[in-house]
Formats: C-alpha cells, structure tokens, sequence
C-alpha cells in the first residue's frame, strides 16, 4: 500500500488556506471621527450665526439639511462616476463631514418643540418640507453634476 503509484493531479494535498485578509478598520475610524467633528462644529456655527427663536420655524436647520442633501448628491457622483478617490476621502467626507453637518436629531428635536409649543402643523409641515427637499436636494445636484460632467466629457 505504501508502493502505491500517485496520481499527480489528483493526490497532491491542497495547499494550507489563509484567512482572507481584511481592511484595517483604524484609519476609516479616525476618519469618519475627524470628518464629523468638522461637520458638526460647522453646524454648531450655522447655528451660531442664524439662531432660530423659540418657536419659530427652524429654518437654519432645514438650510443645513438640504445643503448637505445637496452637497452629497455632488460628491457622491464625483468620486463614483467621474474620479477615483483614495479609500479614505468617502468616509471622511460623506460620512463624517456631511454626516456631522446634517443633523437628523435637531430636526426630530425642532418637530417636538413646535408640536409641544402648540404649533402642530407648523411641526407637521417642517417634517413634510425637510424630506421632500432633501430628496429633491440630492436628486438634483446628483443629476446636474452628471450633466456639467457629460458636458465636460463631450
């Protein structure tokens, strides 16, 4: 039995398999943390500079929402459609940056005030006019980058 002849292409032992290697998580961390402490001190200004009074309409954070909309609609057709990006811009600046700016948590925070100082639908209207102008926000500067880009190109 120990005589036996080998097949070549059928008895050779598989070659010992390694764990795929992943990414270094460390570096994406750090980016998205420094991207969205400039975002949010941003945010922090624009309200610093355009304070909303008590119980009127938060029309500074309705800005900072559909502007950021806006600028990822931007950014994101950029660094996927017309320019390859190093592997830390999109988390540094989609996610952090743009992530820190908007701000989903002052916007909840705007409904409930308004709501609870007895202006309802004012409430219900912020909530209705932030989402369709964030979509339009984004849709719209997603499809007018692809335009100036096709211009460029042609």
């Amino acid at each position: 039995m120990l005589n036996e002849p080998v097949d070549s292409d059928v008895d050779l032992p598989a070659p010992p398999r390694r764990a795929p290697r992943r990414p270094r998580q460390g570096p994406v961390v750090a980016a998205v943390a420094l991207g969205g402490g400039i975002g949010a001190a941003a945010r922090y200004g624009a309200a610093l500079l355009w304070p909303t009074p008590d119980g009127a309409f938060p029309w500074t954070t309705l800005a900072v929402n559909v502007l950021g909309c806006a600028v990822i609609g931007v950014f994101m057709v950029v660094i996927s459609e017309a320019r390859s990006a190093h592997r830390l811009l999109r988390p540094f600046f989609g996610t952090g940056v743009l992530g820190g700016f908007t701000t989903f948590s002052t916007y909840a925070v705007d409904i409930q005030r308004l709501v609870t100082d007895g202006a309802a639908v004012t409430g219900l209207a912020y909530l209705a006019l932030t989402l369709f102008a964030a979509l339009a926000a984004v849709w719209t500067a997603a499809a007018g980058t692809r335009r100036v880009l096709s211009w460029r190109h042609q």
